[in-house]
C-alpha cells in the first residue's frame, strides 16, 4: 500500500508505504518505481510519510511497536518500545526534522506527539485517545493536525499552531479527523472528514478555519491530503458509490473528478503537485 508521495526538483518520485506478507508487513520506499525494503521483513513494519531535503531522504513509520525515522535508510527509534507508537508524518525545515504521530500511555490511550530532532512533545494529556496525523512548518510556525476524542468518545478534528490548539469540529455529529495540513503564504489548508451518521461522512477542506464540504454526506467519504499550487487547491480522498465501492476522488478547487472506475475498492492518501 502506498501512503505518501514526494517529488524533488530533479523530478525524482519517492513513495512510502508497505507490502503485506503472510503474518507481517514490510516498510518500503520506492524511488522512481524501484523498491527498497527499510526493514528485514521479519516482523511488522510500515512507512507512512516521506520528505526529501538536500538529497537526504526522510521516511517515518513504525517497526513492531516503535515509532521510527529512517534517514537515508538508517533507522532511528523515536520511542523505546514500552508502549505502542507510530510516526505518521515528517517535515524538514532548516535542517530541523519534525515528526507527527502518537504513542500509547500507561492507561492504553493514544497521546498525540510531535518530535523535533528526536525530542518529543506531547500535544494532548492522555486522558482521551488522540493522534497527530500531519505536520507542516512555515517560517517560525509549526502546524500539526489530527484528532482527540471527547468525553462521549467522539473524535474532534484539531489543529495545533505552536502548541495552541483549535477545534475544527465540535462533536455535534460523530467522529471527525483532520488528516493533512499544507501551508502557503500564511494560508492554512487542512483536509479531513466528519461523519454525519454512523455510516455516512463528508469530505472537507478547511482554509484558515473556514470549512468547505467537498461531498454532500449521502455516502461515506474522506479527504486525506491537500496541496496548493498557483492558487489551485488539490485534495484527494475517496467516496463510496451506489454499489458500496470506494472510488478515488481528486477535487480541484472543489470540483470532483473520479480517478478509479468504481469496479473495485480504491483509495488515494497523498497528493503532490509539480
Amino acid at each position: 500500500m502506498a501512503l505518501s508521495v514526494f517529488v524533488t526538483p530533479k523530478n525524482d518520485v519517492y513513495v512510502a508505504g508497505y507490502d503485506v506478507k503472510p503474518m507481517r508487513s514490510v516498510a518500503i520506499l520506492w524511488k522512481n518505481g524501484a523498491e527498497k525494503y527499510l526493514t528485514d521483513g521479519s516482523g511488522f513494519s510500515e512507512a507512512n510519510s516521506v520528505f526529501v531535503e538536500n538529497d537526504n531522504v526522510y521516511v517515518v513509520g513504525r517497526e513492531s511497536n516503535r515509532a521510527i525515522l529512517w534517514k537515508n535508510g538508517a533507522a532511528q527509534s523515536l520511542t523505546d518500545g514500552k508502549y505502542n507508537a507510530c510516526a505518521l508524518s515528517v517535515y524538514v525545515s532548516d535542517n530541523d526534522v519534525y515528526i507527527a504521530g502518537r504513542e500509547q500511555n500507561e492507561l492504553g490511550n493514544n497521546v498525540a506527539k510531535l518530535w523535533k530532532n528526536g525530542v518529543e512533545q506531547s500535544l494532548t494529556d492522555g486522558t482521551f485517545n488522540a493522534s497527530a496525523l500531519s505536520v507542516h512548518v512555515s517560517g517560525n510556525n509549526v502546524y500539526v493536525v489530527g484528532y482527540e476524542e471527547n468525553t462521549e468518545g467522539k473524535s474532534i478534528a484539531k489543529v495545533w499552531k505552536n502548541e495552541t490548539v483549535q477545534n475544527l469540529t465540535d462533536g455535534s455529529y460523530f467522529n471527525a479527523k483532520a488528516n493533512h495540513v499544507f501551508v502557503l503564504n500564511d494560508d492554512v489548508y487542512i483536509a479531513g472528514y466528519e461523519f454525519v451518521t454512523s455510516w455516512r461522512s463528508v469530505s472537507k477542506v478547511w482554509k484558515n478555519g473556514t470549512v468547505q464540504n467537498l461531498t454532500d454526506g449521502t455516502a461515506r467519504a474522506a479527504a486525506y491530503s491537500v496541496y496548493v499550487r498557483d492558487n489551485d487547491v488539490y485534495v484527494v480522498g475517496d467516496e463510496r458509490n451506489d454499489d458500496g465501492i470506494y472510488v478515488v476522488k481528486l477535487w480541484k478547487n472543489g470540483i470532483a473528478r473520479s480517478l478509479s472506475s468504481g469496479e473495485r475498492d480504491a483509495m488515494a492518501f497523498s497528493v503532490f503537485v509539480k
